[in-house]
């Protein structure tokens, strides 16, 4: 445990010492606040009508200016820029230590293999926890702000249960993209693997086989593709594990037996 902790320091203060984590932060800070700002225009038209492009964009969207629409936005866009983000935090963990020429050094130390990577897996899972949770607080105080209707207690607990459940599935689907990080050997090949699960995601939900394909499933529950919610069934969540376990097990089979020279 202490070799892990002191691991984990380690992790914390790389990161702490880059712009990453400002960088994830405020990129995902922009979901609430956007989401805020158009539903502000739809609930005051008047004062609407001096962003007009703006307005015209908020209308299209078919946002519902009430609590319920909101939590219902909010929770699509951790599903799908809430992925990209944590996506990016895993590569960044793994594959810095490749572009950065560090891989070697890492290995060098007093820890084994698998605390290093647990280690990183764990920042990168906590890292990406703490700015789901500020997205709700954020989201909570800016639809306070905006004086949100319907905002019964039903709507919020069963808002909250989506939100979370959303936030940690799409938490444990970027994990295996450490994988891809270190088998790369950088960042290339997993932001390129990054891109095409979210195209795959996309055009597979929309042919009505998403349930069927694990890192689609989140944004399925979260109401970013209608009804199709109603196809996830227990199966579509067994897949979700046995992809994340699968992709924890490869980082850590690959950081084991493969050769760092």
């Amino acid at each position: 445990m202490h070799a892990l902790a002191e691991a984990i320091w380690t992790e914390q203060l790389k990161a702490r010492r880059s712009l990453v984590p400002r960088i994830t932060l405020l990129g995902l800070s922009l979901v609430p606040l956007m989401v805020g700002l158009f539903l502000l225009i739809l609930k005051n038209p008047a004062w609407a009508s001096h962003f007009s492009a703006l307005t015209v964009k908020a209308r299209a969207s078919g946002l519902v200016a009430d609590w319920g629409g909101y939590w219902s936005v909010l929770t699509q866009g951790v599903a799908i820029g809430g992925f990209c983000v944590f996506g990016i935090i895993v590569i960044w963990l793994f594959g810095r230590e490749f572009s950065d020429r560090t891989a070697k050094d890492l290995l060098a130390l007093p820890i084994g293999r698998a605390t290093i990577v647990t280690a990183k897996l764990l920042v990168a899972s906590l890292w990406a926890l703490g700015l789901a949770i500020w997205v709700y607080g954020l989201g909570f105080v800016l639809g306070a702000l905006i004086g949100l209707s319907n905002g019964t207690a039903m709507v919020f607990v069963q808002a909250t249960g989506r939100f979370a459940l959303v936030s940690g599935l799409t938490i444990v689907l970027v994990l295996p993209f450490a994988w891809v990080a270190s088998a790369g050997r950088g960042y290339l090949a997993p932001v390129g693997a990054l891109f095409l699960v979210v195209f795959f995601s996309q055009i597979l939900a929309a042919l009505g086989v998403g349930a069927l394909f694990p890192w689609a499933v989140p944004a399925l529950l979260s109401g970013a593709a209608g009804p199709a919610a109603t196809t996830i069934n227990l199966g579509s969540l067994l897949l979700v594990v046995l992809c994340a376990s699968g992709g924890i097990a490869a980082t850590f089979a690959w950081w084991r037996y493969a050769d760092q020279t």
